[in-house]
C-alpha cells in the first residue's frame, strides 16, 4: 500500500503546485528526493556502548537499519582519534521517506514542548531544508523508559526545486508547520 503522503502528492499537491508556479510539465513540479535523519553522539568518545543505544532509536523511528559514522580525523581538543564511531545516520527514500515525514509532521512536532512552529529560514538556497530537534523520545516509537539520555537528531529533506520559495510551497502543502 503507498504512502497516505504520496497519494496526496500525486492526486492534490501537484496540480496546486503547477498552478501556482505555472509549470507546463508534470515533470518541472518539485517533489522530495530524499530524508537524511542525523544522530551525532558526541559522548560516544568517552562510552563506545551509547552508540548501539542510538542506531535502535533511530531504526525504530525510521524503520530502516542506519549506518554507524566514524571520524574522519583525530581532534585532539575533544580526544577523539580517527576512525572512531561518532554518530548514525539514515538516508530514506520512496515510501518509507513519505512515512516518515507524515510521521514527523503530524505525530512527533505536535509532541514538542511550547511548539510555535519549525523555523522557515533553514533553507540553503537550492530548495533543501533541515531543522533539528532537540529530543528523541517525541517519536512514539521510543520507549521513555528505555531511554538512556536525551539525544538531538538533523533531519535534512532534500527536494528537487530549484528555489526555498518553491520547497516551502511544497513543503507547506505536505503540511509542515512554518512560523508564519
Amino acid at each position: 500500500m503507498p504512502a497516505r503522503l504520496k497519494d496526496l502528492y500525486r492526486k492534490e499537491i501537484v496540480p496546486k503546485l503547477m498552478k501556482d508556479f505555472g509549470y507546463g510539465n508534470v515533470m518541472q513540479v518539485p517533489r522530495l528526493h530524499k530524508i537524511v535523519v542525523n544522530m551525532g553522539v558526541g559522548e560516544a568518545i568517552t562510552n563506545p556502548k551509547i552508540i548501539d543505544g542510538a542506531a535502535a532509536e533511530l531504526a525504530a523511528i525510521t524503520g530502516q537499519k542506519p549506518s554507524i559514522r566514524k571520524s574522519k580525523k583525530a581532534i585532539a581538543n575533544f580526544k577523539l582519534k580517527a576512525g572512531v564511531p561518532i554518530g548514525a545516520m539514515v538516508t530514506l527514500r520512496a515510501d518509507r521517506m513519505y512515512e516518515f515525514l507524515d510521521r514527523l509532521v503530524n505525530v512527533a512536532l505536535p509532541r514538542v514542548r511550547d511548539f510555535k512552529g519549525v523555523p522557515g529560514k533553514s533553507f540553503d538556497g537550492k530548495g533543501n531544508f533541515s531543522m533539528g530537534l532537540k529530543e528523541q523520545v517525541i517519536f512514539p516509537e521510543i520507549n521513555y523508559d528505555k531511554v538512556e539520555k536525551i539525544k538531538g537528531m538533523n533531519v535534512t529533506i532534500v527536494t528537487t526545486a530549484r528555489t526555498d520559495e518553491e520547497a516551502r510551497s511544497l513543503l507547506k502543502y505536505l503540511g509542515m508547520p512554518f512560523k508564519n
